[in-house]
């Protein structure tokens, strides 16, 4: 009975964490399907504009912020440790390499023209890409900085802080583009380079209200955080490279996660326009349903790195099982949600009878996605709030390059098994990708905890529960 009161109080901590982090992921993507809609209005040239330079940019944005996401295990670690010295480090070292890492990747957005010809980008499309790539570039430095305090305020339980910073900069990205994109106000009228500039801004008052957030929020650690003059603050080399080996590896698994799919479009679009457009569709819709999960991925990296701080490794293992429950729960819901309603979801997107009937098929198989790619995610969440990011990126890139290409393009195009070419291999190919890698970093999860265990030898503290909100704060 015991048992079951402390599995409800860590679900409903989980829980608490992950409802304003998919609120957060949600602000994110309306504002690219704001710019999609409001771009669209101007013309086609500059609605493909801004779809060419998004898929551009969005890799690169990943990266950043895959760059960025070893901040929150490192504050929630030191969170639970009570360190506040180390939690705010942590966040400043985040901004620095989070302003670095954005100045850098600048120019390579800047250089992409050549690329765009190469690619075979219509020529009337690729000036206002240009344009547009240029405008949004300066959101990568912001985009760092603010990554680096989103990080800092997830890692300390306080995911309402991003959600309201992600609400007030989508609101801006709709005012801006508004005036930008149509030229209102005596402003000049961009078209879809509008989109870029209004996006910058967006990032930059989310930036500003994100670090008026965390100062007001009296949290030891969060005070005087860009005070980089004061003693002993200042980021050393050794601790900023101890950073980077942390990040980097997260910045990449997301480049091999969202490349593979780039890859597997480009493979797709030798099969037909309407092959395509029905992939799309179910890419699409399991998109946005990816939030989900990764948002309780989230909250597992935040709850597991305070579990480590405070040194309780039995309530370690129950905060893992319970989380891939929850997971697991909620992935048979998503999956059920499209094998039910899969003709419904078609038709939103399409009137094409043929278009339809194929993206139903695929649907099929996104629900059955559903479940090894919760399992996954979660797995990665659970070993980033263990800082164990190396060895996750090499069973990532075994499992997504090593597996799921080469038997999506065997069985979508290379008629392995005597299957005849078509999106369906991919999608097979994929599910067994997701499905390596949920039990490859499932078993790398059991080696952590085990070795954890080891570290703290018995018997180890379990620690009495503390009310929803208290640990971390909610």
């Amino acid at each position: 009975m015991k048992a079951l009161v402390l599995i409800r109080h860590e679900a409903r901590v989980l829980l608490a964490l992950t409802g304003p982090l998919v609120l957060a992921q949600l602000s994110q993507t309306a504002m690219g399907f704001v710019d999609t809609v409001m771009a669209g209005r101007v013309s086609a040239v500059d609605l493909a504009a801004v779809a060419v330079g998004s898929s551009i940019f969005f890799p690169v944005y990943l990266f950043l912020i895959g760059l960025l996401n070893a901040v929150t295990p490192l504050v929630a670690q030191a969170h639970g440790r009570d360190d506040s010295q180390a939690l705010r480090r942590s966040i400043r070292q985040g901004m620095v390499v989070g302003l670095t890492a954005g100045l850098l990747l600048m120019p390579s957005l800047w250089l992409m023209q050549p690329c765009m010809v190469w690619m075979g980008v219509s020529p009337e499309v690729i000036p206002i890409t240009s344009r547009y790539l240029f405008a949004i570039s300066w959101g990568l430095p912001l985009g760092g900085v603010f990554f680096a305090l989103k990080g800092g305020g997830d890692g300390l339980g306080k995911p309402r802080l991003s959600m309201f910073a992600g609400f007030l900069g989508l609101v801006v990205n709709i005012i801006a583009n508004y005036l930008l994109i149509y030229g209102k106000l005596g402003l000049p009228a961009m078209g879809g380079v509008g989109c870029g500039w209004a996006t910058s801004l967006s990032i930059l008052v989310m930036l500003g209200f994100m670090a008026l957030l965390l100062a007001k929020s009296r949290i030891a650690g969060t005070g005087r955080l860009f005070a980089f003059t004061s003693a002993g603050t200042s980021a050393s080399g050794a601790s900023l490279a101890s950073f980077l080996r942390l990040g980097a590896p997260l910045g990449a698994t997301l480049f091999i996660e969202c490349s593979i799919f780039t890859v597997i479009a480009l493979f797709i679009a030798k099969l037909g326009a309407q092959v395509v457009a029905a992939h799309q569709i179910a890419l699409n819709f399991t998109s946005m349903l990816y939030m989900l999960p990764y948002s309780l991925a989230t909250a597992l990296t935040v709850r597991v790195g305070f579990t480590i701080g405070r040194k309780r490794v039995r309530r370690l293992r129950r905060t893992v099982r319970t989380g891939l429950g929850l997971a697991l729960g909620g992935a048979v819901l998503t999956c059920l949600l499209i094998l039910g309603f899969s003709h419904d979801i078609a038709a939103l997107y399409t009137a094409d009878p043929v278009v339809q009937q194929l993206a139903v098929s695929l649907l099929v198989f996104a629900a059955i996605f559903q479940l090894p790619d919760a399992m996954q995610v979660n797995c990665g969440g659970i070993l980033r709030g263990c800082k164990d990011t190396r060895v996750p990126l090499l069973l990532m890139l075994l499992a997504y390059w090593g597996i799921g290409l080469p038997m999506g393009y065997g069985l979508g195009l290379a008629r392995l098994g005597g299957m005849e070419p078509g999106p369906q291999g991919f999608w097979i190919g994929l599910i067994c990708a997701l499905t390596a890698a949920a039990a490859l970093l499932g078993c790398r999860v059991r080696i952590m905890l085990r070795r954890l265990e080891r570290q703290a030898g018995q018997p180890v503290t379990t620690g009495r529960p503390s009310p929803p909100g208290t640990c971390p704060p909610c």
